[in-house]
C-alpha cells in the first residue's frame, strides 16, 4: 500500500498531465492557424506523450491498490500572439512539471518509499529532456525562426517528427 500523501500527488499529477496535454493541443492549434504544420505537429506529439505519462502514472497507482480519482481538466490560458509565444509558455510549462515531479520525489524520499521513488526517477529523466528540447526549441527559433526560409526550415524539420511511446512500462 503506498503512503497516502504520496499517492494523492500521484492523482493529482495525473490531472497535470492531461492539463499538459490540453496546453500542447492549443499550442499545436495556434500554429495549425497560421500554417505551420510542423510546429503542430511537434505539439501533437508532445500532448499524446503527456496523456502517456499521465496513464503510467493511473497504472503505478492502480498496480499499488489506489483508486484513482480522474478531476476535471482546466482549459488552456495561455495568450497567444507571436509565433515564438508558444515555445517560451512550453518551456515555463516543462519546468512547473519539473518542480511537480520533484515534489512527489521528494515526499516519496521522506519516507523511504523506493519503489515510488524508482519509478518517478524515468520521469526526472524524461523531465531534462523536455526542458532540453523546449530550450532548444527556442534556440532554433531565435536564430533562424525569424527569416522565413529559415522558418519554412523549421517547421519542416518539425513536422518529421514520429510519435514514440513512452519507454516505461508497468504490465
Amino acid at each position: 500500500m503506498l503512503n497516502e500523501k504520496v499517492s494523492d500527488l500521484l492523482n493529482d499529477q495525473i490531472n497535470k498531465e492531461m492539463y499538459s496535454a490540453y496546453l500542447y493541443l492549443d499550442f499545436a492549434n495556434f500554429y495549425t492557424n497560421k500554417g505551420l504544420e510542423g510546429y503542430a505537429n511537434w505539439y501533437t506529439i508532445q500532448a499524446k506523450e503527456e496523456m502517456d505519462h499521465a496513464l503510467l502514472m493511473m497504472k503505478y497507482l492502480q498496480n499499488n491498490d489506489y483508486e484513482v480519482t480522474l478531476k476535471a481538466i482546466d482549459k488552456p490560458d495561455k495568450t497567444l500572439v507571436k509565433l515564438d509565444d508558444p515555445l517560451h509558455e512550453g518551456l515555463k510549462h516543462e519546468r512547473y512539471v519539473t518542480d511537480l515531479i520533484h515534489t512527489i520525489y521528494e515526499a516519496a524520499y521522506e519516507i523511504k518509499d523506493f519503489r515510488t521513488m524508482k519509478f518517478l526517477d524515468w520521469f526526472v529523466d524524461e523531465q531534462g529532456e523536455e526542458e532540453k528540447n523546449a530550450t532548444d526549441m527556442i534556440t532554433k527559433y531565435e536564430l533562424f525562426g525569424t527569416d522565413p526560409k529559415g522558418l519554412y526550415m523549421l517547421d519542416n524539420e518539425y513536422k518529421s517528427r514520429v510519435y514514440s511511446a513512452p519507454s516505461l512500462t508497468l504490465d
